[in-house]
């Protein structure tokens, strides 16, 4: 029996969980269940529950919540010795005041390099430092966000790479890679939420050589739905792609739109469920 969370795939059992948690009748399901399909938003409690009582569930989410967050990412980057921009994690202002002192000195990069909060999406949160009076500023932001809850930061090497970024999205055992290029110099961010715009054929080498990258990573993490952003450097003459971000909820522009993303998802679904042999 396969049972589905995902309101978009049809299963012999389907439920929904949006909105409140697991409960007793989802765990008897679960137990039930020779397959679970979960949503792409689904809760940790949830795959937690799902992972411990039923051995195939779909999508691997395990490296999401080990990892969590952009500091997360940048662990399991360095667990995996995929390569990144060189990258170090704070899990306070404190901690970093402790290291580089109220006026910061020796730092490890030079400007301009990059401050990223652990959380948000679309380059909400990441910002290009090209001053001390910028990162005094943000390491006051990033005071006022730990008084409310939110800890934790990265500062990270500036990689010039042409404003542009390339995504690569995983879907079951499809890959799919487009360039979101910035045409605006004024802005620091390859979101097309900042106004980049998609293309998705230029420079076929690069995008085959970071697919085949991203191939290896999630052959090696498991992982099988989510959106990678990569940088080709310009000063690279060896042209390996950097690993920036893991993103388990993406946009769909570059797929297509959302009608595109869902008929990819519901076949990868299919064939996954065909290569553990319940179809």
């Amino acid at each position: 029996m396969i049972l589905s969370y995902h309101p978009y795939f049809e299963a012999d059992k389907n439920l929904i969980c949006a909105g409140r948690k697991p409960d007793v009748k989802d765990l008897v399901a679960i137990k039930a269940a020779d397959a679970v399909i979960l949503a792409q938003g689904c809760s940790e409690s949830l795959y937690e529950m799902a992972r411990k009582n039923c051995l195939d569930v779909f999508p691997n989410y395990d490296a999401r919540f080990r990892y969590p967050g952009k500091t997360g990412q940048v662990q399991l980057f360095k667990k995996t010795q995929a390569l990144h921009p060189k990258s170090e994690i704070y899990l306070s202002t404190g901690s970093f005041i402790s290291k580089y002192g109220v006026l910061p000195k020796n730092l490890p990069f030079g400007f301009p390099f990059v401050f990223k909060f652990d959380w948000g999406g679309e380059g909400d949160t990441v910002y290009l430092i090209k001053s001390f009076s910028q990162l005094n500023d943000i390491l006051q932001k990033a005071g006022e966000f730990e008084k409310s809850g939110y800890k934790g930061f990265i500062i990270q090497k500036y990689i010039p790479s042409k404003n542009r970024s390339l995504r690569v999205v995983t879907i079951g055992r499809q890959f799919i890679s487009y360039w979101r290029i910035q045409q605006n110099v004024e802005r620091f961010s390859s979101s097309l939420a900042k106004g980049a715009a998609i293309d998705s054929d230029s420079d076929e080498d690069f995008q085959e050589k970071a697919i085949s990258t991203v191939k290896d990573f999630c052959a090696l993490t498991g992982i099988n739905l989510a959106g990678f952003d990569l940088l080709f450097s310009e000063k690279n003459e060896t042209k390996e792609p950097l690993f920036l971000e893991i993103n388990y909820f993406f946009g769909r522009r570059g797929l297509g739109g959302s009608e595109k993303y869902y008929s990819i998802l519901v076949k990868e679904i299919n064939k996954w469920i065909d290569s553990i042999g319940l179809s």
